[in-house]
């Protein structure tokens, strides 16, 4: 049985935190994929330009129990906010959360995913909307001392979403295909094997997939061996 993952999930599932403390999960890492970048998104007119101004206001931290609503808790953690008493917190997708800042329903939202996420890019291209991406790379140093190290600081260039005026600085963890402990090496070898030889499919299908990289396999980048 394979899945597909974040570093910081399935670090919460072979450890028994979190959502799984009750159902401790044997995951064994065997691909790295491609960098989730985590996406702090508002527009031009809500007063949202850093991290700190995101109290008092609408903010969607992702859908219930998602891998979006994990590391987002954990960026607002660290940011110094508490997610609870400081913003008015809506629980949605990535989809709705746009409908919703369109709308003037939310002011901001919280989105973890590979570049670009056609829903920010939706966003961005909306007539008469400006995109602001809310910098949070600061965070990670708390992050990784409170979870262990599964975030980067990491940045989206400028020219990934329309009206971005500066590169935006920002956390990110890995996205992994994980299995569980039971599998046996020669299916997981065969498994990793038609990846690596079939990668150009893969990215014809995926830009994301050209970040499969041999350089990218390495235990820095997930915690579950």
């Amino acid at each position: 049985e394979l899945a597909f993952t974040m570093a910081d999930t399935a670090w919460d599932a072979f450890n028994g935190l979190e959502k799984f403390k009750d159902k401790k999960v044997g995951v064994r890492t065997l691909v790295v994929f491609y960098p989730n970048r985590m996406q702090v998104v508002s527009v031009e007119g809500r007063g949202i330009e850093k991290m700190a101004d995101l109290k008092g206001k609408r903010v969607s931290t992702g859908s219930p129990g998602s891998a979006t609503e994990v590391m987002a808790f954990r960026v607002i953690e660290a940011a110094g906010l508490d997610k609870d008493n400081d913003m008015k917190r809506e629980r949605l997708g990535v989809a709705e959360s746009v409908n919703a800042i369109k709308d003037g329903k939310i002011d901001a939202f919280f989105w973890v995913g590979g570049l670009p996420t056609a829903a920010v890019t939706d966003l961005a291209n909306t007539p008469g909307t400006k995109l602001k991406m809310v910098d949070h790379a600061e965070a990670v140093a708390a992050m990784n001392k409170k979870y262990g190290n599964l975030y980067i600081e990491d940045v989206i260039p400028k020219d990934v979403y329309k009206g971005m005026e500066a590169d935006n600085k920002q956390a990110t963890v890995m996205n992994i295909l994980v299995a569980h402990e039971s599998m046996d090496d020669k299916t997981a070898y065969n498994i990793v094997k038609a990846l690596f030889e079939r990668r150009d499919d893969l990215i014809a299908v995926h830009k994301e997939s050209a970040n499969i990289r041999l350089e990218n396999q390495k235990s820095a980048a997930s915690p579950a061996g």
